[in-house]
């Protein structure tokens, strides 16, 4: 199953792309041969419980989730799988709270956060960590950025290989045709927000680029 991790529809401060100009997008991707089965809208220092899409997802056939992209003292993390508890727990909008009890809190919640674009310059996990930082409780990070930069997600995967880490994929789209650029393949059916943490946990996944999805196939 190939879901979209990252991308950022008008609810966010810097986007400009619709939800329903992203699944339409989807169906021009579709047309053209690739595989796209879903996208989780991880918006800016906030999670939009009074937004529901299901009606868009249920005309266009395509699965639309919901998460976040907090800012951190340690960088941008996505979350996944977000409760009212830990919105309660933690300050969506406090920009430097220290992303180590963030993911800590996330798992308490039935949640989980990873370090988005680690490879981005200045910003990302690679900086931190070569500053003496460690995060133990880090085991994925976004390896595939549709955002990026050159060098950046060249950076991620020798992250990845140095230390061990699993890899997702994401578009970080913020223009209608920038949705899908990157994702991540579950070996698994992803119905809700709480199927994603699950996925994750279950570690049966790996980062893909949209021309990887012709026919289904990709790289493991």
């Amino acid at each position: 199953m190939y879901l979209d991790m990252h991308s950022h529809s008008v609810s966010s401060d810097d986007s400009r792309a619709t939800v329903e100009q992203y699944v339409k997008w989807i169906q021009v991707l579709r047309k053209r041969g690739h595989i796209v089965d879903g996208i989780v809208l991880t918006e800016h220092r906030k999670f939009d419980f009074d937004k529901n899409y299901s009606d868009l997802a249920s005309q266009y056939d395509v699965l639309i989730l919901k998460g976040s992209e907090l800012d951190t003292r340690y960088g941008h993390f996505l979350v996944y799988g977000v409760t009212k508890q830990l919105t309660e727990a933690i300050d969506f909008g406090d920009t430097r709270m220290d992303s180590r009890e963030l993911m800590k809190a996330a798992r308490q919640y039935d949640a989980f956060a990873l370090p988005a674009h680690p490879g981005r310059f200045g910003i990302g996990l690679t900086d931190y960590i070569s500053q003496g930082e460690t995060f133990e409780d880090v085991s994925i990070v976004e390896r595939f950025n549709g955002g990026s930069r050159p060098g950046e997600n060249e950076r991620a995967d020798e992250l990845c290989e140095s230390h061990g880490l699993l890899g997702i994929g994401g578009s970080d789209a913020h223009l209608t045709s920038h949705i899908a650029t990157c994702m991540t393949n579950f070996n698994t059916t992803i119905r809700k927000e709480g199927d994603v943490v699950d996925a994750l946990l279950s570690k049966d996944f790996h980062p893909v680029w949209l021309k990887d999805t012709i026919n289904g196939a990709s790289p493991t």
